[in-house]
Formats: structure tokens, C-alpha cells, sequence
């Protein structure tokens, strides 16, 4: 799904939204934020006008389907989907870790052992992202495709970002995303969706998007030179007419936060899913209300007006 083809002692959810945003914490008992309140994640895209190639980039993202909730029961066919999260304090040991895109990615040691939670398993052989913070620094790390074998660490490359800062890759580097974004900030998360309150974008895929990306996006992975192709980057807002009937309340929170803030195109995967954290509590009724959301309900909006500086996530 990423590139070219492009957690934690006990799974902590995370927090981010149970508050005003320049009070969010992304773990409980700790100091740290999911990125600063100006962040283009929790940026409000309410009032940007739709964007010139909106026609364009949906035509090629399948929008004769409705979204899927990557996320959820498995009902016992192995581990529940989503993306896990592991969180350590700053004493954990650090490894070091082969990277495949090493050119592009942090080779600094990572906190990484037998706590950290892959994507899918250890053995899955999927994307297989790892998410680690250091609560006591208040570092995020990533890896895509990660692995351990008798204690050595790989991955097809690695990122690892200042939760307090909004500063960007170097452009043209990728991530654990193919968008170089962090993942963290574009997860849905159980404690804030319990809570109602979501203060992000979410991150999202589609399978055919150009070889092109918009600020913030860093990279692209894509198939398309056209321009009337989606590229990373690309921001998608639920349109404010769409009326989620009967849903219940924590899937209302969640078409608000898509009206709000958006959906982020982060990597290359199945048209329309959007990812959220690993987490055992979801309910069923959730992920099944929010697989009514039609992708027609969606247009791409312009967030250029947003952009404060090149080389910064931070917004107007």
C-alpha cells in the first residue's frame, strides 16, 4: 500500500480530543500534544473554497462506493483491525533499525522491543506500521513494513517527529506514509470519539493518485503524471448538506469532525477507507454507521490559504 507500493506494556488510547485543543493530550498522564493547536491537522477547513481539480480527482477515486472504517472487530480472525499504538517512557531501550529507504528515513535508534505492537501482527505481512511514543520526550516514531528477527529491526523506512512542533520532513522524503505525514495525528481514536469530540483530519486512501503531493504532503507514490489525478496531500471535506440519519452518537461526532477538519490522502491503498487506531472497545454500531457515508458526500478543498511557510505544518 506504501511507497511503490507503498504497541505498550498495555495499549494506551489516545486522548487527543477530549479537550480544547490547546489543552489536548495524546496519552493520558502525560504533558504531550498531538502536534500544536495551529497544526494542519486540526486545522478547520469549513470555510476553504473547493478546490479547482475537485471534479477531477474524484472522478478517478471511485466515488460509487461509501467509506470504509479501517478499523474494528475481527471477530476473532486474528488480531482487531486498526492501527495499534504503543506508548514507552523516555528509559525505554533504543535499537537500531535497517531501513530499506534508508536515504529518506531517521536512522536513529528507535524505542523499539518485545512491547511494540505491528500493524496486523509480527507476522502479517501487510503494511505493518509501528507507532511509538516517547512520553517523556514527546517523540513520535514510525516505521512501515517493520520487522524483528532474533532481535534486529527492519523496516522499509522510518520517521520520527516533535509532538510539540510543526515542522516538516525535508521535501521529496517519505515517512511511514507515502504522503511523508505523520500517521498519529490522522487517526481516529476510541477515547476521543467516546468523549465526542474529534479535533483532527483523518487519514485516508484511494488506489490510483498522481506523482504529485500538496503542502503539507512531502512525497507521492503514484502512478499518474496527470494533474487530474488525486495527490497526496489532497484534503476532502464532508459536504455540510450531508444529514447522517440515525447514526448513532459517536458516529455523529465523527461526521462532524469530517465536516470540520477532512479527510487527509496519506498512502495508496482501497478507495475511501480511513484509518483509526487498534482498539477493542469499538462498537460494531459505530463501524457500521460510518460505512454509510457515501463518498459522493465528499469535496476537495483548496488549503493553500492555510500554508504559513513551505518547510512548516503550521496554519493561518
Amino acid at each position: 500500500m506504501h511507497r511503490l507500493a507503498v504497541l505498550a506494556l498495555t495499549v494506551v488510547t489516545l486522548t487527543t480530543a477530549t479537550m480544547p485543543a490547546s489543552q489536548a493530550k495524546p496519552v493520558g498522564g502525560t504533558s504531550c500534544r498531538v502536534f500544536p493547536a495551529d497544526n494542519y491537522w486540526h486545522a478547520d477547513i469549513r470555510g476553504l473554497p473547493v478546490h479547482a481539480r475537485s471534479r477531477q480527482w474524484l472522478s478517478h477515486m471511485s466515488t460509487g462506493v461509501d467509506l470504509h472504517p479501517d478499523f474494528g472487530s475481527s471477530y476473532g480472525d486474528g488480531p482487531n483491525y486498526g492501527i495499534p499504538v504503543t506508548v514507552v517512557a523516555h528509559s525505554h531501550p533504543r535499537v537500531p533499525v535497517r531501513f530499506t529507504y534508508a536515504s529518506e528515513s531517521d536512522r536513529v535508534r528507535y524505542p523499539f522491543g518485545s512491547d511494540t505492537r505491528i500493524e496486523g501482527g509480527r507476522n502479517s505481512g501487510g503494511d505493518m506500521h509501528a507507532i511509538v511514543v516517547d512520553r517523556g520526550a514527546c517523540k513520535l516514531y514510525e516505521t512501515w513494513a517493520t520487522r524483528v528477527r532474533d532481535g534486529h529491526w527492519k523496516a522499509g523506512s522510518g520517521a520520527v517527529w516533535s509532538l510539540g512542533s510543526d515542522r516538516l520532513r525535508p521535501d521529496g522524503w517519505t515517512s511511514a506514509d507515502a504522503a511523508g505525514l505523520p500517521i498519529l495525528p490522522g487517526l481516529l481514536r476510541w477515547n476521543e470519539v467516546r468523549a465526542r469530540r474529534v479535533d483532527h483530519a483523518i487519514r485516508f486512501t484511494t488506489d490510483v493518485t498522481s506523482r504529485h503531493h500538496l503542502w503539507p504532503a512531502r512525497h507521492d507514490a503514484g502512478s499518474k503524471d496527470s494533474l487530474r489525478y488525486p495527490p497526496m496531500g489532497a484534503r476532502f471535506r464532508l459536504k455540510a448538506s450531508f444529514t447522517p440519519d440515525n447514526f448513532s452518537a459517536g458516529a455523529r461526532a465523527v461526521v462532524r469532525a469530517m465536516k470540520k477538519y477532512g479527510l487527509v490522502l496519506a498512502d495508496n491503498g482501497s478507495p475511501w477507507f480511513f484509518q483509526g487506531e487498534q482498539n477493542r472497545h469499538w462498537p460494531d454500531r459505530l463501524v457500521a454507521d460510518l460505512k454509510r457515508i457515501p463518498a459522493t458526500a465528499f469535496v476537495a478543498v483548496d488549503t493553500s490559504s492555510l500554508k504559513v511557510t513551505d518547510d512548516s505544518a503550521a496554519t493561518h
